[in-house]
């Protein structure tokens, strides 16, 4: 990627900084800056390296930024009638199993497909869930939980030890058209 003196100035105005603010926290002067800006110098790496840090600092996303909140989730003992019902009802693919606060599992559509049968209906979630899904603090930067959706239908997020929001693929996919 080319960054050229047009971007730099851009990003600093984005980031509500001046010219002069930019360069004392770079550690160059303004009037560098400002020749960086109008491409009348060529800057080092280095330079460049620490003028993209600190405007792009903060701009990574959090995982509460794409998380979707409200989760639902059902009980071990509720019937997988119950469950696809809400599945289908919400088009959701998986949803944490809870006893109480606690999350001892999950019920996905795959689970439901592997155990197929004619009175899969009438089965208890807890016969069919497979393990919890993996949790992250609301303040994980969302690369992680990116990687952990390569692995897992879907990623819990917690504040103070409570489920807050749930990450899936499609939340993942709805950030395609903004800057990551």
């Amino acid at each position: 990627m080319l960054i050229r003196g047009s971007t730099i100035r851009r990003l600093r105005v984005e980031a509500g900084l001046t010219q002069s603010q930019l360069a004392e926290l770079v550690g160059v002067s303004q009037a560098h800056i400002a020749k960086i800006e109008n491409e009348k110098v060529d800057p080092r790496l280095s330079t460049v390296n620490k003028i993209m840090e600190v405007l792009l600092k903060g701009k990574e996303k959090k995982c509460r930024d794409i998380m979707t909140k409200g989760v639902i989730s059902v009980k071990p003992v509720d019937n997988i009638h119950y469950v696809s019902d809400l599945m289908v009802r919400h088009a959701i693919s998986q949803l944490p199993v809870m006893d109480g606060d606690r999350v001892i599992g999950t019920i996905t559509e795959e689970d439901i497909l592997k155990n197929l049968n004619p009175t899969i209906a009438d089965e208890k979630v807890e016969k069919v869930m497979s393990p919890p899904l993996p949790r992250v603090s609301e303040d994980t930067d969302i690369t992680v939980a990116k990687s952990l959706l390569e692995r897992h239908p879907g990623v819990l997020v917690v504040k103070n030890q409570k489920i807050v929001g749930i990450i899936t693929r499609s939340d993942i996919l709805k950030t395609v058209s903004e800057r990551l």
